[in-house]
């Protein structure tokens, strides 16, 4: 696991091999040739610095999208503008002390480790299913609503069903196929599509989910289910700061590092590093 690191930091220390010792040359007067390690050090050096270049390179090259809520808007870096924002909205004052987009879990995410931004598809209030807050139709808003308009991302991170916890929409069974527009005004049917269809979308994308933390019993168990039925991993989030219900600065940064833990182990067996002798 990667704690605390960015991904270049870590993978300066899967090179850490390359960076060896000096190696000093015995001369036949039995005088050890400086020069020589010289050499042999610069050469390591322009070495590790060559690798940690092609590296770099290979991750500004993913693409990230977001599929979210109101924990990962910020008025001004959503995509479509008109979504609704919760954090950064001129005029509004909120009790909580994000007040910069640098400050958010996702930009955090995205610009520590080198990635660039799709996508963020975040909107306000909204839920995975159709169900909004007062039995509302959400239709206009929903996650599976949105699912078409994520760009063409390398890598999917979606972040919901929290409005469905705290409204109370209606649970439903699980469903893998043959829904209804009925069926997702459910949460589960819902959740089951919008995986599904993600899946289908977007085959070449890895996809993770984000489960909040302090939600119904219901939904957490929900989304473990279904995500264990789709093979996509299901980042269960912990021990997250909140002022006024949504993630404060210690909040965002918690977020960032939980879910770098669970995504930086697949992006490191995904580079292919030299064989240490």
């Amino acid at each position: 696991m990667v704690e605390g690191l960015s991904y270049k930091r870590a993978m300066a220390k899967k090179l850490r091999f390359l960076a060896v010792k000096p190696v000093f040359f015995q001369a036949e007067d039995g005088i050890r040739d400086k020069n020589l390690s010289i050499m042999n050090c610069k050469s390591l050096f322009f070495l590790v610095v060559f690798s940690l270049t092609l590296i770099s390179g290979v991750f500004a090259q993913k693409k990230v999208s977001i599929l979210g809520d109101s924990y990962s808007t910020f008025y001004g870096h959503v995509s479509p503008a008109a979504n609704l924002c919760w954090y950064g909205v001129p005029g509004e004052k909120k009790e909580n002390d994000v007040t910069k987009v640098e400050e958010t879990w996702w930009y955090r995410f995205i610009h520590e480790h080198g990635f660039q931004l799709e996508r963020n598809n975040s909107y306000s209030g909204s839920t995975v299913c159709h169900t909004g807050y007062e039995k509302a139709d959400y239709s206009d808003r929903s996650f599976i609503t949105r699912i078409h308009n994520l760009g063409t991302p390398d890598i999917i991170l979606v972040f919901g069903g929290t409005n469905d916890s705290w409204a109370g929409a209606p649970i439903g069974a699980y469903q893998y196929d043959g829904w209804t527009k009925a069926d997702l005004y459910s949460f589960r049917p819902a959740f089951c599509y919008l995986l599904a269809s993600l899946k289908q979308l977007y085959p070449a994308a890895r996809i993770y989910n984000i489960t909040n933390s302090e939600l119904s019993e219901e939904v957490t168990d929900s989304m473990d289910e279904i995500c264990r039925h789709y093979g996509i991993e299901n980042i269960r989030l912990h021990d997250i700061d909140k002022q006024w219900g949504h993630p404060s600065v210690q909040g965002m940064q918690s977020i960032d590092a939980q879910v770098w833990e669970s995504v930086s182990p697949i992006l490191e067996a995904s580079v292919s590093l030299p064989a240490k002798n």
